[in-house]
C-alpha cells in the first residue's frame, strides 16, 4: 500500500504512527510513504485566512487518493474541511492526542504574566480572538511555518510567545517546551484538534478493511460530534469556532463556542447525547447556539 502525506516532520511522524498501528494488526502489510506538497506548504509565508479555498493542507493528497496514486492519506483532523470530496471517506480516527492549546514563551512566563504589549504569534483566527478576549493588551501577530519553524522564530526574538497545539508538540517529543497548558474553557480547541483523519476512497473495500482496526471508537464519536457542530454552524479553520467533545460510557458531551474576531463577545453551549449518534449531538448543539445569537457573530467573520 502507499500512503500520501505532507513532508513536515510532524506529518511524517503522524503518518508513521498510523502505519505502525496498521502493522500491529496486520503484519503482512507493507506501506510505502509518498510525500505530497500541498497549497498550504507552497504558500508558507501567506497568512492562512488569506489563502483562498478549502483544504489547503489536504487537497493535493485527497486528489492523489481519488486518482489512485496513493491508497490512503493521513491528515490532521482540524485541517480537514467539514465536507469530504466526492468519493472519499474518513476510514479511521486513531486515539486522540492531548487537545489543548499551549503557550511557549521566551521568558518562560505564563499568559497572565506576559508584559503589556508582548508580541504573541498564532496563525489561527480562533486563537487570536481567544487571546484578545483574555489579554486585549497583547500584540497578536500572524505566524506561519511548521512547529520547528515557529519555535525558531520565537527563539530568534521575533515573538515573545507563541500558541501551538499540545498534540503536535507531544507527537514530536517536545513537551518540555510547553510553559502553560491553556484551559479548554477559555481556549476551546478547534473542531478536530488532536485527532488524525485516515482518508481513503469509499469504493476501496480492501483498503478500508486494512484501515478499520486503527480506528478508536471513543475518538471517532468525539471527532464526529465536533465536526457535526462545525458543519451545522458553518465554519472551519478560518473562523473563531471551538468544539471539544468527550465520550464517557454511553454518552458524548460537547462544549461548543463561537467568538467574535476581536474577542469582545463569546457564546458557549454544552450539549450531551448518545455516544452512538454523535452527529446528532453536534447538530443539536449548533442549532441551540445559533438561536443564542451565534448567527450574528458568524456574519462578522466575513467583514473586513
Amino acid at each position: 500500500m502507499t500512503v500520501g502525506t505532507r513532508g513536515s516532520r510532524l506529518s511524517i511522524i503522524q503518518t508513521e504512527s498510523v502505519v505502525e498501528a496498521i502493522k500491529r494488526h496486520n503484519r503482512t502489510v507493507e506501506v510505502e510513504t509518498r510525500v505530497i506538497k500541498t497549497t498550504g506548504d507552497k504558500l508558507e509565508s501567506e497568512p492562512l485566512p488569506l489563502i483562498s479555498g478549502k483544504g489547503v493542507f489536504e487537497k493535493e493528497i485527497d486528489e492523489a487518493i481519488i486518482n489512485g496514486e496513493v491508497d490512503f492519506g493521513v491528515h490532521s483532523m482540524k485541517d480537514v474541511p467539514a465536507d469530504q470530496p466526492e468519493g472519499l471517506v474518513i476510514a479511521a480516527i486513531p486515539e486522540r492526542a492531548p487537545p489543548n492549546d499551549v503557550l511557549i514563551s521566551q521568558s518562560l512566563s505564563k499568559l497572565n504574566d506576559l508584559p503589556v504589549g508582548a508580541t504573541v504569534g498564532t496563525s489561527s483566527p480562533r486563537r487570536t480572538a481567544e487571546l484578545l478576549r483574555v489579554r486585549p493588551d497583547l500584540n497578536v501577530q500572524s505566524i506561519r511555518g511548521n512547529i520547528d519553524t515557529r519555535i525558531r522564530k520565537l527563539d530568534s526574538g521575533i515573538y515573545d510567545a507563541i500558541i501551538l497545539a499540545e498534540a503536535g508538540l507531544t507527537r514530536m517529543g517536545m513537551q518540555k517546551r510547553i510553559v502553560e497548558r491553556l484551559p479548554i474553557e477559555d481556549f476551546t480547541p478547534a473542531p478536530g484538534q488532536g485527532f488524525l483523519a485516515v482518508m481513503a476512497r469509499r469504493d476501496r473495500e480492501n483498503v478500508l478493511e486494512v484501515l478499520r482496526p486503527v480506528n478508536d471508537p471513543s475518538s471517532w464519536a468525539e471527532a464526529i460530534a465536533e465536526r457535526s457542530f462545525m458543519r451545522a454552524v458553518g465554519g472551519g479553520c478560518k473562523i473563531p469556532i471551538g468544539a471539544f467533545a468527550q465520550a464517557e460510557g454511553e454518552t458524548v458531551k460537547l462544549l461548543g463556542s463561537i467568538i467574535s474576531p476581536d474577542g469582545a463577545r463569546r457564546i458557549d453551549i454544552v450539549e450531551q447525547g448518545d455516544v452512538k449518534h454523535p452527529e446528532d449531538t453536534g447538530k443539536t448543539a449548533a442549532n441551540r447556539i445559533l438561536r443564542m445569537g451565534a448567527g450574528e457573530l458568524t456574519r462578522t467573520w466575513s467583514k473586513p
